[in-house]
């Protein structure tokens, strides 16, 4: 007998509906094509060890499973369900006659029970545009799976539940999420604020000034002086997710597997800090079976890289192209997949290996030509993407001793949501920009004029701090961002100068 049941594979951050076809006949083999991995043959073992446990059994029989469509790779133990589920109703020990209005998807224990799977978000997705009634899976993924509209959620404990369902003999209560109420009622849950940030005025307004135009920033200071500390606070001063983003970002977390059970959408920006080990494919994605990348998972939020320097030359230089392009495309011989990369990229670094260089206490120890030398493990390249260079000092004992409270990142996030709806009114007409930092080069002397002083200005900035050329368009989109936080229509000299002030790596005396 032929039955057919329905599942998901997924290809980058969206699903593709999948037919499985099992056919029980005379004879005693058991085949499975439509180019499945080992994963989903080795579903056969844990198929029959489940189904014996729960008072079922495999037929002594010819069983062949087809996957289609067969050019497409299956991967994962997710099939375990849908596959168990058409072996039953093949066998006839399962009668269902609604099980093509059902896609089925869930990992089985050797006693039934139902283990989480990747991807329920886009799954659910998938199941609702192709018109399917509901979605059967594992309980620990009904809340994520249920934010979708126009389809039915149905959450169960194990196998037995399944069965029981699709047979009529039990019901399962379909998941219900107010996706609106659940986004907005987690959206300015941040666990670090800028009030607990005593002193460094100067990096906050820096860091203001990044948030605003969406700029990537570089902090550099001795150890102790507040850089990661600083950094952990900046999505709380980002202007909060839209229901867009947070949808967007839930599929990436999904796809990736790093969505927690109780929760059904990410609603904060999320705040990615890989450790300077981190391999190129680990950073920016792919493998065999290509997975979202820390690139990836930092979408709509912040890439924090500690350490800069200490990360492997080739981890940074594949950073390049993703910082420009904001999405990543992995490709492989049959097929490629493209995940979203729009994130803020903030960095840390030490002076020196010492890190004491320009340390108004302590004496550096390095050698001669070491701090340039440190320096330059950051290739010209990537730090010419980086539009904010900001020296941290450490931080008096009157200023830590100060008992007086800190202004609060929701101030602050007032100010950078005001600067970034004038953005968001300026590039209503230009497709894809959205803030200061992505503005391109075509457009970039229209919307960044500047006075005749401003241009004297940047002219004895370039000579007498001996400003290098790939400063000159970092420093007008800069001066841009300055501007729209002073709701001033125009560049005015003050805004050039102090966005001439942040870009001390660019001074050809910086480090000797």
């Amino acid at each position: 007998m032929l039955v057919k049941s329905y599942g998901c594979a997924l290809q980058g951050i969206s699903a593709t509906t999948i037919t499985i076809e099992v056919n029980v006949d005379q004879g005693i083999q058991f085949a499975m094509v439509g180019l499945p991995d080992n994963a989903v043959r080795e579903s056969h073992q844990r198929i029959e060890a489940a189904l014996v446990n729960i008072g079922y059994k495999v037929p002594h029989k010819k069983i062949t499973i087809n996957m289609a469509p067969a050019d497409i790779r299956k991967e994962g133990s997710s099939y375990d369900l849908p596959i168990a589920v058409g072996i039953l109703a093949a066998s006839e020990q399962l009668i269902c006659n609604e099980l093509e209005n059902y896609i089925i998807m869930g990992e089985l224990s050797l006693d039934g029970g139902l283990q989480t799977i990747r991807g329920a978000l886009p799954i659910a997705i998938e199941a609702r545009d192709k018109g399917f009634k509901g979605f059967i899976l594992p309980i620990q993924n009904a809340r994520e799976a249920a934010i979708v509209n126009d389809v039915l959620v149905y959450g169960a404990e194990n196998l037995g539940e399944v069965i029981g369902f699709l047979e009529g003999s039990c019901t399962l209560q379909p998941m219900v999420v107010d996706t609106r109420r659940e986004f907005y009622s987690h959206l300015d849950e941040y666990e670090f604020d800028f009030s607990d940030v005593k002193g460094q005025e100067n990096i906050k307004r820096a860091l203001e000034i990044a948030a605003a135009g969406g700029h990537n920033a570089i902090l550099i200071g001795p150890p102790g002086a507040g850089k990661t500390m600083l950094a952990k606070r900046i999505p709380s001063i980002l202007p909060p997710l839209n229901l867009h983003e947070a949808l967007e970002t839930t599929k990436i977390h999904s796809v990736a597997g790093k969505v927690e059970n109780a929760t059904s959408l990410i609603s904060i920006r999320p705040f990615r800090s890989p450790h300077h080990t981190i391999s190129d494919v680990a950073l920016v994605g792919g493998g065999g079976n290509p997975q979202p990348g820390e690139i990836s998972l930092a979408n709509n939020g912040v890439l924090f890289l500690d350490e800069l320097p200490e990360f492997k030359r080739t981890v940074l230089e594949v950073l390049r192209q993703p910082l420009e392009d904001r999405v990543v495309t992995i490709s492989r011989a049959k097929f490629s997949v493209t995940y979203p990369a729009s994130f803020m990229l903030i960095a840390a670094m030490n002076p020196c290996p010492c890190g004491y260089y320009n340390h108004p206490e302590k004496e550096c120890v390095c050698g001669p030509g070491i701090v340039q030398k440190y320096l330059n493990k950051i290739s010209g390249p990537l730090l010419d993407r980086i539009d904010i260079h900001v020296e941290v000092v450490p931080v008096p004992f009157r200023e830590l001793s100060n008992m007086r409270q800190s202004e609060k990142s929701d101030s602050i996030r007032e100010r950078v949501v005001r600067a970034r709806m004038i953005q968001e009114e300026r590039f209503s007409e230009q497709k894809g920009i959205h803030c200061n930092a992505q503005i391109s080069s075509k457009h970039l002397r229209t919307i960044c004029q500047v006075t005749e002083d401003g241009h004297t200005m940047l002219k004895n900035a370039m000579e007498k701090l001996s400003l290098s050329a790939r400063a000159y368009d970092r420093i007008l989109k800069v001066s841009r961002t300055i501007a729209d936080l002073d709701a001033s229509p125009n560049i005015r000299t003050e805004h050039l100068a102090e966005a001439i002030h942040y870009r001390s790596l660019d001074r050809e005396t910086w480090g000797g």
